[in-house]
């Protein structure tokens, strides 16, 4: 792994005797695409808030792009889009685009640059003129996302950033996000859009009661846990109950049956058995869990309440 643009170490924070993250450690590569999934109070937000500053650690540390949290100089090269976002609505997309890039410093001439390529690439160059206030949830989340991106950030940040997009617009974010990516830009992205978590990220990290409990890798996603669809005659209750050494979750209904097998290493197992106990194998088709599965498998179905 690569430098880390994201390094927590035993990070907390208390509202009073609430502690909304708990001891929490992370390290996240430079160029990584990283998911943090959790269910509503979690902690996300706050862990996210104390990243950027926002919100004062009670104990732990952390650091950004190898600085400690909450450097000046650092945080001009991280970029943000918050889920509730508020902007000046009464500034046309050009105009807000510039105030900000005046707020980062940037020099006039590379601002304007900077501002139409921006425009361009979240599809809003004809819109350019129009004050926010005319515009569209769609429209708002692609200006939030332009202007996460006007400082070139070695770190984006980027909280529900397809939220109230048609299709088109969730390909354009999930294409920008790609794009980032291959020009060694960290982006940590918090969804509840799972599909677009799964598509998208390299890790995520599964977060419960400000803690988190799982990390995976997402290309392993097609080993972990398969689950077995299994086409033979002869099958009996008896047999399906001796599988059980190798997974869970067993459903056994005529000439059908699944299980969700601990390793893939046990498939070849599972065939020689069924064999063994005479019966006649007509197909074995594993399929992978979805994202949307292993968090619930995670998390709890309660949601972590």
């Amino acid at each position: 792994m690569t430098a880390a643009a994201i390094e927590t170490e035993l990070l907390r924070k208390e509202f009073g005797k609430f502690a909304a993250v708990k001891g929490l450690t992370l390290q996240v590569a430079q160029g990584e695409v990283f998911g943090f999934l959790g269910p509503n109070g979690a902690g996300k937000t706050t862990f996210i808030k104390m990243l950027l500053g926002l919100v004062t650690p009670t104990s732990g540390r952390a650091f950004l792009l190898g600085a400690p949290i909450g450097d000046r100089e650092t945080l001009g090269r991280v970029g943000f889009l918050p889920e509730h976002f508020r902007f000046q609505d009464w500034l046309t997309a050009a105009e807000f685009l510039g105030y900000h890039g005046e707020l980062l410093g940037m020099e006039r001439q590379a601002l304007r640059r900077r501002i139409d390529e921006l425009l361009e690439r979240v599809g809003l160059a004809p819109f350019r003129s129009r004050q926010l206030r005319t515009y569209s949830k769609g429209m708002l989340q692609r200006i939030g996302l332009a202007q996460a991106l006007l400082n070139y950030p070695a770190l984006v940040f980027l909280d529900e950033p397809t939220s109230g997009l048609d299709p088109v617009g969730r390909r354009l974010v999930r294409d920008i996000i790609r794009e980032l990516r291959d020009e060694g830009t960290c982006v940590f992205l918090n969804s509840h859009l799972l599909s677009e978590i799964e598509v998208t990220c390299d890790r995520v990290a599964f977060i419960r009661h400000g803690e988190v409990v799982r990390l995976l890798e997402l290309s392993s996603l097609n080993m972990d846990h398969p689950v077995l669809t299994i086409r033979a005659s002869g099958l009996t209750a008896e047999i399906a109950a001796e599988l059980e050494r190798w997974g869970r979750d067993i459903h056994l209904e005529g000439r059908k049956l699944t299980i969700t097998v601990n390793d893939e290493a046990a498939v070849p197992e599972i065939a020689r058995c069924l064999v063994a106990r005479g019966a006649d194998i007509f197909e074995i088709t594993p399929a992978r869990m979805s994202l949307e599965e292993i968090f619930i498998e995670t998390i709890g179905k309660d949601g972590g309440l």
